[in-house]
């Protein structure tokens, strides 16, 4: 049976740095003066959508909003529809941050300036306590393959995925380093790496957001060392071609989407030092890990199991309740603790009696000469017979679409030619890189300036 309550803060060194703001350490007692400070002025309501953009604030406020019996609703952007979206399937819920109300978003609460607070003494009390049971967040899905998902997350559950993300990290690296990321603290992942860690962890993280390569090397600089960097294959593609230098970095971590193998080689080429993905999902938090440019296995965090399916996979883990079923199709190997992707069940096409992957056919895409990013993806409707046809993005800098398809033409099979293939600027990512289905449909039909 799980314990009736879990701590809120992991660890028994009270006066350890638990962030790095505007080039000032905040300790753990500053911290939890900030969190009882927010927690007292908390409106009533039953559940807020966290949208600090500050890592500091926004960790404060979660754990304010825990303390207060609140859940902590993630939607899958901070977009101001989706957010609404989200407030509207929860009666009675608010948005708070520490800036200025978004435009029209009605229900708004402003965190108060996280100024300079008294630490709390060494001798008060002990770190705050959570009911295990507790659901502390509802995140959703990113609705890359649909409509987003609710995914409830209890204490006790963020306890046990946190485990397993500081077995793999003890593994890789000594000491605890300091984190800095460029993915929101909204998203599953940043949530994980960014909020869970330097709680559980006892890790320090930078607040900051950085976006830009200069930004990046900038904010790595204000922190001690050993340092990671928490990113994605975009920015970590910009971090490569940008040419800067960064601070030196014990490890640096990817997900959200499949990394390349000429990108994983770059990086680490470039930085000097490991790259490891994680593999994960919003509905089972990460429970695997790989170095790329080691080996293509996916290693399994302990305790966790994989069932594969026809259709997919039910993973089982301890930070899970039940099993989970992925869409990702994925080969054990024999002794069951390492598995192959082999590509995700929605991925799969069979047109005219032939079978491809979209995730094959995106590659092949990327391969063009003159593409610098691109999507295949399947559409909703069907053909005049039948068939439900497949299109693709592309950004392509001074080539239109008839060069494009003629390079792919040479390639694959007329069947699996993407009708209609666009040509735009830029790909509709999200803020960690993903590629919403709905954003791409509008992408595909949007008129040309």
């Amino acid at each position: 049976m799980p314990p009736a309550c879990l701590p809120l803060l992991g660890g028994s060194d009270a006066g350890r740095v638990l962030a790095w703001r505007a080039g000032r350490a905040l300790g753990v007692r500053e911290f939890l003066a900030h969190v009882r400070q927010v927690a007292e002025m908390l409106p009533v309501r039953p559940a807020a959508v966290n949208l600090c953009v500050d890592r500091y604030a926004f960790t404060v406020a979660f754990c304010a909003a825990m303390l207060r019996g609140q859940v902590t609703l993630l939607p899958p952007s901070r977009a101001p529809r989706a957010v609404e979206e989200v407030m509207t399937l929860h009666a009675g819920a608010y948005a708070l941050g520490e800036e200025e109300a978004p435009p029209g978003l009605a229900g708004y609460w402003r965190l108060p300036a996280l100024g300079w607070a008294p630490p709390l003494a060494a001798g008060d009390g002990a770190y705050p306590q959570v009911p295990a049971d507790q659901v502390v967040a509802i995140a959703y899905t990113s609705g890359s393959t649909g409509s987003p998902q609710p995914t409830p997350k209890t204490w006790a559950s963020f306890h046990a995925s946190t485990a397993g993300n500081l077995a793999m990290l003890h593994a890789a690296l000594d000491g605890a380093p300091a984190i800095l990321a460029t993915v929101p603290p909204q998203h599953m992942y940043g949530v994980e790496t960014s909020v869970l860690l330097p709680l559980l962890g006892g890790y320090a993280v930078h607040a900051g957001r950085p976006f830009f390569p200069a930004d990046i090397a900038l904010a790595l600089a204000q922190l001690p060392t050993p340092r990671i960097l928490v990113s994605t294959p975009v920015h970590l593609r910009a971090l490569v071609d940008s040419g800067i230098g960064l601070p030196p970095l014990a490890l640096l971590l990817s997900a959200t989407a499949p990394l390349p193998l000429d990108l994983a080689r770059a990086v680490e080429a470039r930085f000097a030092a490991p790259l490891r993905e994680v593999f994960g999902s919003t509905e089972t938090c990460v429970f695997a890990s790989r170095r790329a440019t080691v080996s293509e296995e996916w290693q399994l965090y302990p305790g966790v199991t994989l069932e594969p399916q026809p259709d997919g996979t039910v993973v089982h883990a301890p930070q899970l309740a039940h099993g989970v079923r992925l869409a990702d199709l994925m080969e054990l190997s024999a002794d069951g603790a390492r598995f192959h992707l082999q590509g995700r069940n929605a991925d799969l096409l069979e047109i005219a009696g032939k079978r491809a992957s979209l995730g094959d056919l995106t590659q092949r895409l990327l391969a063009v000469p003159g593409v610098r990013d691109g999507v295949v993806f399947q559409l909703d409707t069907h053909d005049a017979l039948g068939v439900q046809r497949i299109a693709a993005l592309a950004v392509a800098p001074g080539l239109d679409e008839s060069a494009v398809i003629e390079v792919l033409r040479q390639a694959l099979d007329p069947v699996f030619l993407p009708r209609p293939l666009r040509v735009v600027a830029a790909l509709p990512r999200n803020e960690t890189g993903k590629l919403p289905r709905a954003a791409l449909l509008a992408a595909l039909h949007a008129r040309s300036p």
